[in-house]
């Protein structure tokens, strides 16, 4: 009996084949008819009928009015995007420098960590809807706590451009900056999972690295621009992708297209905006995954 032995390459392929086939059969099995039924109602005008509905080709005319008579589509559209180039360098920036401080020894690490992965949990609407259910009320510090994170931090943005102004930093960036500062709360609370991947990739560099780098007399900022942040690109690239897919996934385009389809009883139109808002996701996705593939860092 001859025993087939797999190469290197081989392997790898077919682990991430076996990676990637639970999400395969869920795709096929789950979410398949419904991805080809939203193409075919994105070209059709649906009418509820009382055996089910009916479908009437029109060809580009949804496309056209959520494009050309829409009032709202084409400006959510871009506000959505806007605020999608204005979060992602924030989260990124705030979870990188978040795991380099967890990834530090100190006593209470493992506290500190669940301190910042908590607001994760307090947005994920499991908290909401226990409440909504009854399970739970809000009582004390915990109501304090949501009013707080429902009101602005009280920082009067005008303290810090003068003190950014007077040290020559461009109009643009200290607009930036005061930007970030006032929405601290928002970038805390849309950082969990950015923190927990670049916490896993910090700790899978090697500390001998570190240790040669510190015989050569190189700085701790050194060592971060030469060792650190090139080990830790392969998941930079992961969380901009996994942030800018988080940051539409529940935003105001989604909301506008679920009341277009459900409030307006618009399901024709609803399913041409959903189609195009993929396609402009898409786009972002694979230019900026094919501008940051060509600078990450792959150690083998």
């Amino acid at each position: 009996m001859i025993k087939r032995s797999f190469t290197l390459s081989q392997k790898r392929s077919l682990l991430g084949i076996l990676f990637i086939l639970p999400w395969l059969l869920g795709f096929l099995f789950l979410f398949l008819s419904p991805f080809l039924q939203s193409i075919q109602f994105s070209f059709s005008e649906l009418k509820v009928a009382p055996n089910g509905y009916d479908l009437s080709f029109i060809g580009l005319d949804n496309y056209h009015h959520a494009i050309r008579i829409d009032p709202n589509f084409n400006r959510i559209l871009t506000e959505s995007v806007t605020e999608m180039v204005y979060n992602v360098p924030m989260i990124l920036f705030f979870s990188l420098f978040a795991a380099t401080l967890l990834n530090s020894k100190f006593k209470g690490r493992a506290l500190a960590r669940a301190i910042f992965f908590l607001p994760v949990i307090l947005a994920s609407g499991a908290i909401e809807e226990a409440q909504s259910a009854g399970l739970i009320q809000l009582t004390g510090s915990s109501q304090i706590a949501q009013e707080l994170g429902e009101q602005q931090n009280g920082f009067d943005p005008m303290i810090l451009v003068s003190i950014l102004g007077n040290s020559g930093i461009p109009l643009g960036f200290i607009e930036y900056i005061v930007t970030a500062v006032n929405r601290i709360y928002e970038i805390i609370r849309s950082s969990g999972v950015q923190i927990l991947i670049f916490l896993a990739a910090l700790q899978s560099v090697p500390s001998t690295m570190y240790e040669v780098a510190k015989m050569e007399g190189a700085t701790a900022y050194e060592s971060f621009w030469k060792i650190t942040f090139p080990m830790v690109s392969p998941l930079i690239l992961t969380n901009v992708i996994y942030t800018i897919i988080d940051s539409f996934a529940d935003s105001q385009v989604t909301q506008y297209i679920y009341e277009t389809a459900f409030t307006s009883q618009n399901f024709g139109l609803s399913a041409a905006m959903a189609w195009m808002y993929t396609i402009v996701v898409s786009i972002i996705l694979v230019v900026v995954g094919f501008v940051i593939s060509k600078r990450v860092f792959y150690y083998n």
